[in-house]
């Protein structure tokens, strides 16, 4: 794949140092920032940006241009995906993936092939969910135990909030029966008080912590990855959501030597510990807007799969337990002024509706004291929130940032942990519109599939791939189609600071656009999801073609 990808930028070199080059015989589609979608069939590019777009009349106006024949293809704006976390994408590649896993069984039965394909080291992987077995309950160390013991096994959960590990992992790390649970996370116990196996959110420290560093050679090979997988489903930025200082430096050197396979803006995790002198150095922006460094993502609690989630109040299927606060709201409200102080923009995970709240109540705490409510600050997921905190999203100018396709992965297993009372204000991205706030969208891969034609199918029906329910969960939340690529598109651009450079096809922007074998407005619904991304163009170049 990175070898096409490389192979077609030199073919098409040609075509982006001309003066003009000339889509056309295209069926062309684009939002504007004035609310409007634009229809045109062709599209005229200059230095990578774009002139013009038009009816096929427009050709006969550049003569001279370099032309490519769209052969009647679709074409939307090249789609951006609001969260994601690009390195972890690319590690997903190459380690052991459990996520169609069905069972214990299912998963020992990868895992002990994989040992033997990679017979060295510990073993990493990702994408189980207990939730999707029977019985539905966490596993242990044990059942791992039964296919690798004489390895470090460390499997997190599907959504990053939690790990799984054998016996052996658990000796290396020192962990028995007297190890403490850290604030902010859980050691999953049995009866007698032995750790199971299972740790919640930051006590995946306990175990992560002895897992030999990524090398900066394979850090880039992850890049690589994750960059051709992304460009090979219609995504041309990314906002990754949480970076280490070990990726900084990787993302900077590869900006500066115009290498980078795809738009990034990345987000400093506030984790880190050098956090404060990633902030000294400042904003970072590249001429190209291939990267732009100015916001932080800081947790504040867990995921509703892991029961990590912070609630007002208590889980349906655990009685007197409301999840978990990753930050306490004093420390809340002290990283979020430390990024504004920088002007750097604060972007706060929350998925429960206490930590919803809480983070809300931190931002207007710190926007009062220290300032910092312009910078398009953002909450990250806002799955879960009491309808009374939804319009405190517009009165603070927090952007939610959210991920539709969740609201399908979760449905059944949201229905199982929360009443019907706690689902009122649940994933409600057409109540955020109506309300004027705009929604970034992305997918939370790895996660989630990356693949945003499941997310905008998922935004537009509520249905899975499997078209259920019928008429779409909780339905009242659907989006339009132009709603959805708009939060694919224009919006998540706004939530970056980008508009005005990425987003659509209007004059002056970066031509970054996608060709596909079916047309987004017209095909039927349950169709959305198996579209297909032909070509992928960054800048006017052609970066990925299916053939």
């Amino acid at each position: 794949m990175i070898r096409l990808i490389y192979l077609a930028l030199i073919l098409f070199s040609g075509i982006s140092m001309a003066q003009f080059t000339l889509i056309h015989n295209v069926n062309g589609y684009t939002p504007t920032r004035g609310g409007e979608i634009n229809t045109f069939s062709t599209l005229v590019i200059k230095d990578g940006k774009v002139v013009r777009t038009g009816d096929k009349q427009l050709a006969n106006q550049y003569p001279k241009a370099s032309k490519f024949n769209g052969q009647g293809m679709t074409l939307l704006p090249g789609l951006i995906d609001a969260h994601g976390h690009v390195i972890g994408l690319g590690n997903n590649l190459s380690r052991l993936d459990i996520r169609e896993a069905g069972s214990v069984e299912e998963v020992g039965k990868l895992l002990a092939d994989f040992s033997k394909e990679n017979p060295k080291g510990w073993i990493l992987g990702r994408g189980w969910d207990q939730t999707r077995w029977t019985p539905s309950t966490f596993p242990t160390a044990e059942d791992l135990d039964r296919f690798v013991k004489d390895r470090p096994v460390v499997l997190t959960r599907v959504d990053g909030h939690a790990i799984w590990v054998n016996s052996k992992a658990m000796a290396l790390a020192g962990i028995n029966a007297q190890s403490q649970s850290p604030a902010g996370g859980e050691i999953i116990r049995h009866a007698s008080g032995n750790p199971t196996g299972i740790f919640i959110d930051k006590a995946e420290s306990l175990v992560k912590r002895f897992i030999p560093p990524t090398s900066s050679a394979h850090l880039s090979q992850s890049l690589n990855k994750a960059g051709a997988h992304l460009l090979s489903l219609g995504i041309t930025s990314a906002h990754d959501a949480g970076i280490d200082k070990q990726t900084w430096k990787l993302y900077r050197s590869r900006a500066e030597t115009q290498t980078l396979p795809l738009r990034i803006y990345a987000m400093l995790s506030a984790a880190d510990p050098q956090l404060e002198s990633m902030l000294q150095t400042g904003v970072y922006k590249d001429k190209r807007d291939m990267l732009s460094i100015r916001s932080v993502k800081i947790y504040a609690d867990g995921a509703l799969g892991s029961r990590g989630a912070a609630l007002l109040k208590e889980y349906k299927d655990r009685q007197g337990y409301r999840g978990l606060m990753l930050e306490q709201p004093q420390h809340l409200e002290q990283l979020i002024a430390q990024a504004v102080r920088h002007g750097f923009s604060a972007h706060t995970h929350a998925i429960g509706d206490r930590a919803n709240r809480l983070v809300l109540d931190s931002y207007e705490n710190v926007f009062k004291t220290t300032g910092g409510k312009l910078l398009r600050n953002r909450i990250e997921h806002a799955q879960i929130i009491e309808p009374s905190d939804i319009p405190r999203f517009k009165t603070l100018d927090i952007i939610p940032s959210m991920q539709p396709i969740h609201a399908t992965s979760d449905m059944h297993m949201a229905e199982q942990r929360l009443t019907d009372e706690q689902l009122q204000g649940a994933y409600a991205w057409q109540t955020f519109l109506q309300q004027g706030s705009k929604v970034a969208a992305g997918s939370d891969f790895p996660v989630e599939l990356a693949n945003p034609f499941h997310g905008l199918h998922a935004a537009i029906t509520r249905m899975n791939a499997q078209q259920h329910p019928q008429q779409g969960w909780r339905n009242h939340e659907r989006l339009t189609r132009k709603q959805a690529l708009q939060a694919f598109t224009l919006d998540a651009a706004y939530a970056a600071f980008q508009e005005f450079k990425l987003g659509s096809l209007e004059q002056g922007k970066w031509a970054d656009f996608i060709l596909l074998d079916k047309d987004y407005f017209k095909v039927p619904e349950q169709e959305i999801r198996d579209i297909q991304v032909m070509q992928t163009w960054i800048a006017g170049q052609l970066r990925y073609s299916k053939d």
